[in-house]
Protein backbone atom coordinates (compact mmCIF):
# COMPACT_ATOMS: atom_id res chain seq x y z
CA UNK A 1 0.00 0.00 0.00
CA UNK A 2 1.30 3.38 -0.83
CA UNK A 3 2.01 5.63 2.43
CA UNK A 4 -1.07 8.24 2.24
CA UNK A 5 -0.43 11.93 1.19
CA UNK A 6 -0.48 14.47 4.15
CA UNK A 7 -3.86 16.03 5.35
CA UNK A 8 -1.98 19.61 4.50
CA UNK A 9 -0.90 18.65 1.21
CA UNK A 10 -4.35 17.04 0.04
CA UNK A 11 -6.31 20.54 1.63
CA UNK A 12 -4.22 22.44 -0.50
CA UNK A 13 -5.08 20.03 -3.31
CA UNK A 14 -8.29 19.94 -2.95
CA UNK A 15 -9.71 23.02 -2.11
CA UNK A 16 -9.19 25.74 -4.80
CA UNK A 17 -10.64 22.58 -7.33
CA UNK A 18 -13.78 22.64 -4.54
CA UNK A 19 -14.22 26.41 -5.17
CA UNK A 20 -14.29 26.33 -8.44
CA UNK A 21 -16.76 23.60 -8.36
CA UNK A 22 -19.12 25.01 -6.07
CA UNK A 23 -19.47 28.47 -8.69
CA UNK A 24 -19.84 25.82 -11.25
CA UNK A 25 -23.11 24.56 -9.20
CA UNK A 26 -24.57 27.28 -9.81
CA UNK A 27 -25.25 26.35 -13.33
CA UNK A 28 -25.06 22.83 -13.53
CA UNK A 29 -25.70 21.01 -10.15
CA UNK A 30 -25.70 17.56 -11.64
CA UNK A 31 -22.30 17.83 -13.68
CA UNK A 32 -21.25 19.63 -10.77
CA UNK A 33 -21.90 16.69 -7.92
CA UNK A 34 -20.35 14.34 -10.69
CA UNK A 35 -17.07 16.15 -11.31
CA UNK A 36 -16.83 16.96 -7.50
CA UNK A 37 -16.85 13.05 -6.64
CA UNK A 38 -14.73 12.18 -9.96
CA UNK A 39 -12.57 14.42 -8.15
CA UNK A 40 -12.17 13.12 -4.63
CA UNK A 41 -12.06 9.52 -6.34
CA UNK A 42 -9.02 10.70 -8.02
CA UNK A 43 -7.03 11.54 -5.29
CA UNK A 44 -8.38 8.27 -2.85
CA UNK A 45 -6.61 6.59 -6.21
CA UNK A 46 -3.32 8.22 -5.83
CA UNK A 47 -2.89 8.45 -2.02
CA UNK A 48 -3.79 3.93 -2.43
CA UNK A 49 -6.55 2.21 -1.82
CA UNK A 50 -6.52 0.57 1.92
CA UNK A 51 -8.77 -2.26 2.03
CA UNK A 52 -10.37 -4.16 5.26
CA UNK A 53 -8.44 -7.69 6.58
CA UNK A 54 -10.62 -10.51 4.97
CA UNK A 55 -11.96 -13.90 6.82
CA UNK A 56 -12.28 -12.15 10.14
CA UNK A 57 -13.05 -14.65 13.01
CA UNK A 58 -16.04 -13.62 14.87
CA UNK A 59 -17.00 -15.53 17.66
CA UNK A 60 -21.03 -14.92 18.26
CA UNK A 61 -22.65 -14.12 21.60
CA UNK A 62 -25.60 -13.18 22.83
CA UNK A 63 -27.87 -11.60 25.64
CA UNK A 64 -27.27 -13.54 28.84
CA UNK A 65 -31.38 -14.28 29.83
CA UNK A 66 -30.85 -15.84 33.06
CA UNK A 67 -30.05 -13.08 35.15
CA UNK A 68 -33.27 -13.16 37.05
CA UNK A 69 -31.66 -13.25 40.28
CA UNK A 70 -29.21 -10.20 39.61
CA UNK A 71 -29.64 -7.16 42.14
CA UNK A 72 -30.78 -4.97 38.69
CA UNK A 73 -33.76 -7.67 37.54
CA UNK A 74 -34.80 -7.26 41.41
CA UNK A 75 -34.24 -3.58 41.18
CA UNK A 76 -36.36 -3.47 37.67
CA UNK A 77 -38.76 -5.90 38.93
CA UNK A 78 -39.89 -3.59 42.04
CA UNK A 79 -40.06 -0.67 39.59
CA UNK A 80 -42.66 -1.72 37.37
CA UNK A 81 -46.47 -2.07 38.35
CA UNK A 82 -47.86 -4.86 40.20
CA UNK A 83 -51.12 -5.92 37.82
CA UNK A 84 -54.16 -4.21 37.99
CA UNK A 85 -57.90 -4.14 36.82
CA UNK A 86 -56.63 -0.70 34.77
CA UNK A 87 -53.83 -2.55 33.01
CA UNK A 88 -54.45 -6.11 33.20
CA UNK A 89 -51.50 -7.82 30.66
CA UNK A 90 -48.47 -6.55 32.63
CA UNK A 91 -46.45 -9.27 30.78
CA UNK A 92 -46.50 -6.33 27.84
CA UNK A 93 -45.82 -3.35 29.64
CA UNK A 94 -42.46 -1.64 30.47
CA UNK A 95 -41.40 0.94 32.58
CA UNK A 96 -40.10 4.18 31.11
CA UNK A 97 -38.68 7.48 32.51
CA UNK A 98 -37.61 9.95 30.48
CA UNK A 99 -34.03 11.67 30.79
CA UNK A 100 -33.60 15.20 30.30
CA UNK A 101 -30.66 16.67 32.26
CA UNK A 102 -27.22 15.50 31.27
CA UNK A 103 -26.05 15.25 34.81
CA UNK A 104 -28.33 12.87 35.17
CA UNK A 105 -28.16 10.94 31.85
CA UNK A 106 -24.57 10.37 32.60
CA UNK A 107 -25.29 9.42 36.40
CA UNK A 108 -27.78 6.76 35.02
CA UNK A 109 -25.07 5.28 32.86
CA UNK A 110 -22.23 5.21 35.25
CA UNK A 111 -24.62 3.62 38.25
CA UNK A 112 -26.08 0.86 35.94
CA UNK A 113 -22.69 0.14 35.19
CA UNK A 114 -21.28 0.02 38.62
CA UNK A 115 -24.19 -2.38 39.47
CA UNK A 116 -24.11 -4.52 36.81
CA UNK A 117 -23.34 -8.08 37.92
CA UNK A 118 -23.26 -9.92 34.72
CA UNK A 119 -23.03 -7.89 31.84
CA UNK A 120 -23.09 -4.76 29.91
CA UNK A 121 -23.56 -3.80 26.31
CA UNK A 122 -23.45 -0.74 24.58
CA UNK A 123 -23.81 0.70 21.34
CA UNK A 124 -22.64 4.26 20.37
CA UNK A 125 -22.11 6.42 17.10
CA UNK A 126 -19.84 8.22 18.70
CA UNK A 127 -17.47 7.33 22.21
CA UNK A 128 -14.83 10.33 22.72
CA UNK A 129 -11.43 11.07 24.27
CA UNK A 130 -12.66 13.54 26.45
CA UNK A 131 -13.50 13.35 30.27
CA UNK A 132 -16.91 11.76 29.54
CA UNK A 133 -15.89 9.28 27.13
CA UNK A 134 -13.00 8.35 29.54
CA UNK A 135 -14.91 7.74 32.64
CA UNK A 136 -17.46 5.97 30.76
CA UNK A 137 -14.68 3.67 29.60
CA UNK A 138 -12.75 2.91 32.97
CA UNK A 139 -16.37 2.74 34.71
CA UNK A 140 -16.65 -0.63 31.90
CA UNK A 141 -12.88 -1.33 32.78
CA UNK A 142 -13.61 -1.85 36.30
CA UNK A 143 -17.14 -3.51 35.58
CA UNK A 144 -14.96 -6.02 33.94
CA UNK A 145 -12.52 -6.76 36.57
CA UNK A 146 -15.48 -7.54 38.36
CA UNK A 147 -16.22 -10.18 36.35
CA UNK A 148 -18.86 -8.62 34.39
CA UNK A 149 -19.10 -9.36 30.32
CA UNK A 150 -18.42 -5.85 28.48
CA UNK A 151 -19.23 -5.77 24.85
CA UNK A 152 -18.80 -2.69 23.39
CA UNK A 153 -19.88 -1.57 20.07
CA UNK A 154 -18.98 1.66 18.22
CA UNK A 155 -19.25 3.16 14.84
CA UNK A 156 -16.11 3.44 12.81
CA UNK A 157 -16.31 6.77 11.63
CA UNK A 158 -15.38 8.89 14.59
CA UNK A 159 -12.89 6.59 16.03
CA UNK A 160 -9.81 7.42 14.04
CA UNK A 161 -7.09 8.47 17.28
CA UNK A 162 -9.15 6.86 19.39
CA UNK A 163 -6.92 3.25 18.75
CA UNK A 164 -5.12 3.32 21.90
CA UNK A 165 -7.60 4.07 24.15
CA UNK A 166 -10.01 1.03 22.54
CA UNK A 167 -7.00 -0.80 22.52
CA UNK A 168 -6.79 -0.65 26.23
CA UNK A 169 -10.24 -1.62 27.21
CA UNK A 170 -9.93 -4.53 24.33
CA UNK A 171 -6.85 -5.71 26.55
CA UNK A 172 -8.87 -6.24 29.77
CA UNK A 173 -10.15 -9.91 30.32
CA UNK A 174 -14.04 -10.07 29.91
CA UNK A 175 -13.86 -7.17 27.17
CA UNK A 176 -14.67 -7.46 23.97
CA UNK A 177 -14.58 -4.32 21.58
CA UNK A 178 -15.87 -4.35 17.89
CA UNK A 179 -16.54 -1.33 15.25
CA UNK A 180 -18.54 -0.90 12.87
CA UNK A 181 -18.77 -0.83 8.92
CA UNK A 182 -14.77 0.09 9.39
CA UNK A 183 -13.30 2.63 7.24
CA UNK A 184 -9.89 0.96 5.21
CA UNK A 185 -7.91 3.74 6.80
CA UNK A 186 -7.71 3.96 10.26
CA UNK A 187 -4.97 6.57 10.75
CA UNK A 188 -5.46 10.48 10.08
CA UNK A 189 -8.17 13.04 10.86
CA UNK A 190 -11.91 12.02 9.75
CA UNK A 191 -11.47 14.41 6.43
CA UNK A 192 -8.56 12.16 5.41
CA UNK A 193 -9.83 9.18 6.47
CA UNK A 194 -13.10 9.62 4.45
CA UNK A 195 -11.34 11.04 1.63
CA UNK A 196 -9.08 7.87 0.93
CA UNK A 197 -11.96 5.58 1.72
CA UNK A 198 -13.50 7.01 -1.59
CA UNK A 199 -13.29 3.77 -3.52
CA UNK A 200 -15.69 2.09 -0.99
CA UNK A 201 -17.95 4.54 -0.74
CA UNK A 202 -21.29 2.63 -1.18
CA UNK A 203 -20.15 0.48 1.66
CA UNK A 204 -18.38 3.30 3.80
CA UNK A 205 -21.23 5.86 3.70
CA UNK A 206 -23.59 3.11 5.69
CA UNK A 207 -23.22 4.32 9.36
CA UNK A 208 -24.84 3.14 12.64
CA UNK A 209 -26.30 5.92 14.45
CA UNK A 210 -27.55 3.66 17.11
CA UNK A 211 -27.49 4.48 21.16
CA UNK A 212 -27.74 2.21 23.61
CA UNK A 213 -26.65 1.06 27.01
CA UNK A 214 -28.09 -2.40 28.70
CA UNK A 215 -26.91 -3.42 32.28
CA UNK A 216 -27.77 -6.99 33.17
CA UNK A 217 -30.19 -7.14 30.65
CA UNK A 218 -32.72 -5.47 33.24
CA UNK A 219 -32.33 -1.71 32.65
CA UNK A 220 -31.56 0.11 29.19
CA UNK A 221 -30.69 3.55 28.10
CA UNK A 222 -31.59 4.57 24.65
CA UNK A 223 -32.01 8.19 22.66
CA UNK A 224 -30.33 10.80 21.17
CA UNK A 225 -26.88 11.00 23.17
CA UNK A 226 -23.27 9.88 22.64
CA UNK A 227 -20.87 9.36 24.96
CA UNK A 228 -19.17 13.10 25.08
CA UNK A 229 -18.77 16.13 27.52
CA UNK A 230 -20.82 18.05 25.10
CA UNK A 231 -23.83 15.48 25.77
CA UNK A 232 -23.50 15.34 29.42
CA UNK A 233 -23.49 19.30 29.84
CA UNK A 234 -19.68 19.56 30.48
CA UNK A 235 -18.46 21.49 27.71
CA UNK A 236 -17.79 25.33 27.93
CA UNK A 237 -18.42 26.44 24.54
CA UNK A 238 -21.21 24.07 23.57
CA UNK A 239 -23.45 21.73 25.02
CA UNK A 240 -26.57 19.48 23.06
CA UNK A 241 -30.19 19.70 24.50
CA UNK A 242 -31.10 16.51 24.19
CA UNK A 243 -33.27 13.50 25.50
CA UNK A 244 -32.45 9.95 26.64
CA UNK A 245 -35.39 7.28 27.89
CA UNK A 246 -34.87 4.41 31.25
CA UNK A 247 -36.36 2.08 30.54
CA UNK A 248 -37.52 -1.72 32.31
CA UNK A 249 -39.36 -4.42 31.23
CA UNK A 250 -39.98 -6.63 28.14
CA UNK A 251 -38.75 -3.46 25.73
CA UNK A 252 -35.45 -4.21 27.30
CA UNK A 253 -35.00 -7.76 25.68
CA UNK A 254 -36.32 -6.22 22.24
CA UNK A 255 -33.37 -4.23 22.93
CA UNK A 256 -30.89 -6.63 23.67
CA UNK A 257 -32.03 -8.49 20.22
CA UNK A 258 -31.52 -5.56 18.47
CA UNK A 259 -27.87 -5.05 20.03
CA UNK A 260 -27.49 -9.02 19.23
CA UNK A 261 -28.18 -8.01 15.85
CA UNK A 262 -25.53 -6.03 15.19
CA UNK A 263 -22.88 -7.24 17.44
CA UNK A 264 -23.28 -10.41 15.93
CA UNK A 265 -23.37 -9.16 11.77
CA UNK A 266 -20.78 -9.17 9.20
CA UNK A 267 -20.32 -5.22 9.25
CA UNK A 268 -18.90 -5.23 13.14
CA UNK A 269 -15.03 -6.32 13.25
CA UNK A 270 -13.68 -7.37 16.19
CA UNK A 271 -10.83 -4.26 16.94
CA UNK A 272 -8.14 -6.47 17.31
CA UNK A 273 -8.55 -7.43 13.52
CA UNK A 274 -8.42 -4.21 12.00
CA UNK A 275 -5.71 -2.12 14.61
CA UNK A 276 -3.68 -5.69 14.27
CA UNK A 277 -0.86 -3.43 12.68
CA UNK A 278 -0.98 -0.79 15.52
CA UNK A 279 -1.95 -1.70 18.69
CA UNK A 280 0.39 -2.94 21.45
CA UNK A 281 0.51 -6.49 23.14
CA UNK A 282 -2.00 -6.89 25.58
CA UNK A 283 0.02 -6.39 28.80
CA UNK A 284 1.33 -2.45 27.75
CA UNK A 285 -2.29 -1.99 26.30
CA UNK A 286 -4.10 -2.33 30.22
CA UNK A 287 -1.11 -0.14 31.32
CA UNK A 288 -1.36 2.86 28.71
CA UNK A 289 -4.90 2.76 29.49
CA UNK A 290 -4.87 2.68 33.05
CA UNK A 291 -2.51 5.58 32.74
CA UNK A 292 -4.77 7.33 30.82
CA UNK A 293 -7.79 7.17 33.09
CA UNK A 294 -5.74 7.08 36.52
CA UNK A 295 -5.84 10.99 37.34
CA UNK A 296 -9.53 11.67 35.97
CA UNK A 297 -11.67 12.93 38.98
CA UNK A 298 -14.00 10.13 40.30
CA UNK A 299 -17.65 10.76 39.00
CA UNK A 300 -19.43 12.79 41.76
CA UNK A 301 -22.94 12.15 41.23
CA UNK A 302 -25.50 14.55 40.77
CA UNK A 303 -26.89 16.89 43.96
CA UNK A 304 -30.39 14.92 45.02
CA UNK A 305 -32.18 17.54 43.27
CA UNK A 306 -34.77 17.01 40.81
CA UNK A 307 -34.23 17.40 36.95
CA UNK A 308 -36.45 18.96 34.74
CA UNK A 309 -39.43 16.86 34.85
CA UNK A 310 -39.24 16.63 38.98
CA UNK A 311 -37.64 13.15 39.31
CA UNK A 312 -34.37 12.71 41.55
CA UNK A 313 -31.35 11.13 40.51
CA UNK A 314 -31.23 7.51 38.84
CA UNK A 315 -28.40 6.11 41.00
CA UNK A 316 -29.93 6.99 44.37
CA UNK A 317 -33.32 5.60 43.15
CA UNK A 318 -31.22 2.62 42.44
CA UNK A 319 -29.16 2.50 45.84
CA UNK A 320 -33.17 2.54 47.58
CA UNK A 321 -34.04 -0.39 45.36
CA UNK A 322 -36.92 1.21 43.09
CA UNK A 323 -36.83 3.37 40.13
CA UNK A 324 -39.70 6.10 39.33
CA UNK A 325 -40.82 4.33 35.91
CA UNK A 326 -44.44 5.20 34.05
CA UNK A 327 -46.02 2.38 32.86
CA UNK A 328 -46.47 2.39 29.09
CA UNK A 329 -46.57 -0.30 26.30
CA UNK A 330 -43.18 0.24 24.22
CA UNK A 331 -41.87 -0.39 20.84
CA UNK A 332 -38.68 -0.92 19.40
CA UNK A 333 -37.83 0.07 16.06
CA UNK A 334 -34.53 -0.84 15.03
CA UNK A 335 -32.69 -0.49 11.37
CA UNK A 336 -31.03 -3.63 9.57
CA UNK A 337 -27.51 -3.56 10.06
CA UNK A 338 -26.88 -4.85 6.72
CA UNK A 339 -29.27 -3.51 4.04
CA UNK A 340 -31.63 -5.73 2.21
CA UNK A 341 -32.43 -7.61 5.36
CA UNK A 342 -35.07 -8.35 7.47
CA UNK A 343 -36.10 -9.69 11.18
CA UNK A 344 -38.59 -9.72 13.67
CA UNK A 345 -38.03 -11.23 16.98
CA UNK A 346 -40.05 -13.79 18.01
CA UNK A 347 -42.08 -11.98 20.33
CA UNK A 348 -42.99 -9.26 17.61
CA UNK A 349 -41.54 -6.79 19.80
CA UNK A 350 -38.73 -5.31 17.06
CA UNK A 351 -39.76 -3.81 13.44
CA UNK A 352 -36.24 -4.05 11.91
CA UNK A 353 -35.74 -3.61 8.49
CA UNK A 354 -33.47 -1.89 5.95
CA UNK A 355 -34.81 0.47 3.89
CA UNK A 356 -35.41 -1.01 0.41
CA UNK A 357 -34.23 1.43 -2.49
CA UNK A 358 -35.51 4.74 -2.52
CA UNK A 359 -37.32 4.01 0.97
CA UNK A 360 -36.92 4.94 3.98
CA UNK A 361 -35.87 2.39 7.18
CA UNK A 362 -37.75 1.09 9.73
CA UNK A 363 -37.46 4.28 11.95
CA UNK A 364 -38.64 6.63 9.67
CA UNK A 365 -41.21 4.74 8.82
CA UNK A 366 -42.70 3.94 11.93
CA UNK A 367 -42.34 7.73 12.71
CA UNK A 368 -44.22 8.04 9.41
CA UNK A 369 -47.00 6.17 9.96
CA UNK A 370 -47.31 7.52 13.71
CA UNK A 371 -48.05 10.63 12.23
CA UNK A 372 -50.99 9.59 9.78
CA UNK A 373 -52.73 8.71 12.92
CA UNK A 374 -52.74 12.06 14.66
CA UNK A 375 -56.21 13.65 14.74
CA UNK A 376 -55.36 16.87 17.40
CA UNK A 377 -51.11 17.80 17.64
CA UNK A 378 -48.27 16.26 15.97
CA UNK A 379 -44.90 17.92 17.36
CA UNK A 380 -41.57 17.30 16.13
CA UNK A 381 -38.78 17.71 17.72
CA UNK A 382 -35.26 17.38 15.37
CA UNK A 383 -31.94 19.59 15.10
CA UNK A 384 -31.80 18.11 11.51
CA UNK A 385 -34.95 18.37 9.28
CA UNK A 386 -34.78 17.61 5.96
CA UNK A 387 -38.22 16.42 5.18
CA UNK A 388 -38.40 13.72 2.15
CA UNK A 389 -41.89 13.82 0.17
CA UNK A 390 -43.70 10.83 2.21
CA UNK A 391 -42.96 13.05 5.20
CA UNK A 392 -44.40 16.24 3.81
CA UNK A 393 -47.11 14.56 2.36
CA UNK A 394 -48.01 13.17 6.33
CA UNK A 395 -47.70 16.21 8.01
CA UNK A 396 -50.34 16.89 5.57
CA UNK A 397 -52.26 14.34 5.73
CA UNK A 398 -52.56 15.21 9.85
CA UNK A 399 -53.13 18.86 9.56
CA UNK A 400 -55.67 17.66 6.60
CA UNK A 401 -57.62 15.87 9.56
CA UNK A 402 -57.48 18.40 11.98
CA UNK A 403 -53.69 18.36 13.71
CA UNK A 404 -52.04 21.40 14.76
CA UNK A 405 -48.78 20.40 13.41
CA UNK A 406 -45.59 22.20 14.73
CA UNK A 407 -41.54 21.46 13.86
CA UNK A 408 -38.78 22.18 16.19
CA UNK A 409 -34.77 22.66 14.72
CA UNK A 410 -31.87 24.17 14.94
CA UNK A 411 -31.49 27.87 13.53
CA UNK A 412 -28.94 28.52 11.63
CA UNK A 413 -26.69 30.81 14.54
CA UNK A 414 -27.11 27.42 16.69
CA UNK A 415 -26.96 24.42 13.88
CA UNK A 416 -23.53 22.73 13.87
CA UNK A 417 -24.60 21.46 10.11
CA UNK A 418 -25.29 24.45 7.93
CA UNK A 419 -25.59 22.44 5.29
CA UNK A 420 -28.43 20.63 6.95
CA UNK A 421 -30.15 23.79 7.23
CA UNK A 422 -30.06 24.99 4.25
CA UNK A 423 -31.59 21.97 3.06
CA UNK A 424 -34.41 21.94 5.58
CA UNK A 425 -34.77 26.46 4.52
CA UNK A 426 -35.98 24.97 0.86
CA UNK A 427 -38.90 23.29 2.87
CA UNK A 428 -39.90 25.85 5.24
CA UNK A 429 -42.26 28.19 2.74
CA UNK A 430 -44.19 24.69 2.22
CA UNK A 431 -44.33 23.48 5.60
CA UNK A 432 -45.64 27.28 6.44
CA UNK A 433 -48.28 27.11 3.47
CA UNK A 434 -49.35 23.66 5.09
CA UNK A 435 -50.52 25.09 8.30
CA UNK A 436 -47.49 23.68 10.27
CA UNK A 437 -45.68 26.08 12.77
CA UNK A 438 -41.71 26.48 12.35
CA UNK A 439 -39.54 27.23 15.68
CA UNK A 440 -35.96 27.80 15.38
CA UNK A 441 -33.88 27.44 18.53
CA UNK A 442 -32.29 30.62 19.15
CA UNK A 443 -28.64 31.35 20.56
CA UNK A 444 -28.97 31.62 24.54
CA UNK A 445 -27.48 35.13 24.66
CA UNK A 446 -28.83 35.61 28.02
CA UNK A 447 -29.71 32.18 29.91
CA UNK A 448 -32.58 30.27 29.42
CA UNK A 449 -34.50 27.71 30.96
CA UNK A 450 -33.16 24.06 29.98
CA UNK A 451 -34.25 20.33 30.04
CA UNK A 452 -32.10 20.77 32.93
CA UNK A 453 -29.78 23.25 34.73
CA UNK A 454 -26.60 22.54 33.37
CA UNK A 455 -27.29 22.96 29.27
CA UNK A 456 -27.56 26.52 30.74
CA UNK A 457 -25.53 27.42 33.46
CA UNK A 458 -22.23 26.68 32.28
CA UNK A 459 -22.16 29.91 29.85
CA UNK A 460 -22.19 27.46 26.53
CA UNK A 461 -24.01 27.94 23.88
CA UNK A 462 -27.29 25.07 23.65
CA UNK A 463 -27.47 23.79 20.54
CA UNK A 464 -30.88 21.01 19.85
CA UNK A 465 -29.92 17.66 19.45
CA UNK A 466 -32.94 15.62 21.21
CA UNK A 467 -34.77 13.84 18.45
CA UNK A 468 -38.54 13.42 19.70
CA UNK A 469 -41.72 13.55 18.18
CA UNK A 470 -45.68 13.85 19.70
CA UNK A 471 -48.76 12.74 18.44
CA UNK A 472 -51.91 13.72 20.23
CA UNK A 473 -50.37 13.70 23.80
CA UNK A 474 -50.43 10.03 24.09
CA UNK A 475 -47.80 8.69 21.93
CA UNK A 476 -44.31 9.97 21.51
CA UNK A 477 -41.00 8.56 20.00
CA UNK A 478 -37.57 8.61 21.35
CA UNK A 479 -34.36 7.63 19.74
CA UNK A 480 -31.56 8.21 17.78
CA UNK A 481 -33.07 8.89 14.40
CA UNK A 482 -33.01 12.88 12.88
CA UNK A 483 -36.05 13.98 10.76
CA UNK A 484 -33.78 13.88 7.68
CA UNK A 485 -32.66 11.88 4.52
CA UNK A 486 -29.40 10.51 5.83
CA UNK A 487 -31.50 9.38 8.94
CA UNK A 488 -33.94 7.91 6.52
CA UNK A 489 -32.08 6.36 4.38
CA UNK A 490 -28.07 6.01 4.90
CA UNK A 491 -27.50 5.21 8.77
CA UNK A 492 -28.91 3.14 11.19
CA UNK A 493 -31.34 4.04 13.71
CA UNK A 494 -32.73 3.48 17.20
CA UNK A 495 -35.95 4.09 18.80
CA UNK A 496 -38.82 3.63 21.18
CA UNK A 497 -42.63 4.55 20.12
CA UNK A 498 -44.00 5.06 23.61
CA UNK A 499 -48.19 4.77 24.00
CA UNK A 500 -48.20 7.00 27.50
CA UNK A 501 -50.38 9.46 27.97
CA UNK A 502 -48.92 10.49 30.77
CA UNK A 503 -45.50 10.56 29.64
CA UNK A 504 -46.45 12.81 26.17
CA UNK A 505 -48.29 14.92 27.79
CA UNK A 506 -45.09 15.72 30.13
CA UNK A 507 -42.96 15.58 26.74
CA UNK A 508 -45.32 17.94 24.97
CA UNK A 509 -45.51 20.61 28.01
CA UNK A 510 -41.82 20.40 28.48
CA UNK A 511 -40.79 21.51 24.67
CA UNK A 512 -43.76 24.15 24.73
CA UNK A 513 -42.97 26.02 28.34
CA UNK A 514 -39.48 25.55 28.01
CA UNK A 515 -38.08 25.26 24.64
CA UNK A 516 -40.61 27.62 22.79
CA UNK A 517 -40.68 30.39 24.10
CA UNK A 518 -36.68 30.22 23.40
CA UNK A 519 -37.02 29.61 19.63
CA UNK A 520 -37.59 32.28 16.39
CA UNK A 521 -40.55 31.79 15.26
CA UNK A 522 -40.45 31.21 11.72
CA UNK A 523 -44.04 33.00 9.42
CA UNK A 524 -45.02 34.05 5.99
CA UNK A 525 -44.74 38.02 5.79
CA UNK A 526 -47.88 39.35 5.58
CA UNK A 527 -49.08 40.58 2.11
CA UNK A 528 -45.91 40.75 0.25
CA UNK A 529 -44.41 37.77 1.14
CA UNK A 530 -41.24 36.39 2.12
CA UNK A 531 -39.76 34.78 5.48
CA UNK A 532 -39.65 36.78 9.08
CA UNK A 533 -38.35 35.73 12.06
CA UNK A 534 -40.32 36.99 15.50
CA UNK A 535 -38.88 36.17 19.09
CA UNK A 536 -39.63 37.46 22.38
CA UNK A 537 -37.08 39.63 24.81
CA UNK A 538 -37.56 41.72 27.69
CA UNK A 539 -41.14 41.03 27.02
CA UNK A 540 -41.29 43.16 23.72
CA UNK A 541 -41.70 41.04 20.39
CA UNK A 542 -39.12 41.24 17.66
CA UNK A 543 -39.32 40.58 14.16
CA UNK A 544 -36.78 40.27 11.66
CA UNK A 545 -36.56 39.75 7.97
CA UNK A 546 -33.33 37.80 7.19
CA UNK A 547 -31.66 34.86 8.55
CA UNK A 548 -31.00 35.55 12.45
CA UNK A 549 -27.57 36.28 13.26
CA UNK A 550 -25.69 35.78 9.65
CA UNK A 551 -24.42 38.45 7.28
CA UNK A 552 -24.69 38.09 3.46
CA UNK A 553 -21.23 35.95 3.11
CA UNK A 554 -22.32 32.98 5.09
CA UNK A 555 -25.95 33.27 3.63
CA UNK A 556 -24.46 32.94 0.45
CA UNK A 557 -20.98 30.30 1.37
CA UNK A 558 -23.85 27.91 2.43
CA UNK A 559 -26.84 28.22 0.36
CA UNK A 560 -24.50 27.63 -2.98
CA UNK A 561 -22.44 24.60 -1.29
CA UNK A 562 -25.72 22.99 -0.33
CA UNK A 563 -26.38 23.28 -3.96
CA UNK A 564 -23.67 20.76 -4.44
CA UNK A 565 -24.66 18.51 -1.74
CA UNK A 566 -27.59 15.78 -2.43
CA UNK A 567 -30.26 15.83 0.04
CA UNK A 568 -30.38 12.33 0.73
CA UNK A 569 -26.55 12.96 2.19
CA UNK A 570 -28.08 15.67 4.37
Amino acid sequence: MNTPQSPAALRAAWEPLACRLCILALHHVALARWLCAAAMLAVSLLAGCAALPGEVPRVASHARTDLGDSPLARIAAASLPAADSAMPAMSDVSGVRLLPGGDQAFDARIALAQAAQHTVDAQYYVVAQDSAGRQFLRELRDAAQRGVRVRLLVDDLYTGGDDEMLAGLAAHANVEVRVFNPLPVRSGGLRTRVLLSLHEIGRVNRRMHNKLFIADNSFAITGGRNIADEYFGRSKPVNFIDMDALVAGPVVRALSASFDAFWNGPLSYPFEAIAADSAPAPAPARERFAALVRDLARFMPPADEPDALGRGPVGAQLAQGRVALVPAQVRVVADAAVPGRFADDAGGNVEEAAAPQGREGAVMAANLDLFRTARSEVLVVSPYFVPMPRMIEALRHASREGARVSVMTNSLATTDEPLVHYGYARYRSALLQMGAMLYELMPASEAHPAWSDTESSRGSLGRLHAKLAVVDRRWFYVGSMNMDRRSAHCNTELGLIVDSPALASELADLIQRVRMPASFTVSEVPLRGGLQWSFLRDGRRWVLHREPESNWAQRLRWSVLSLVVDEDFL
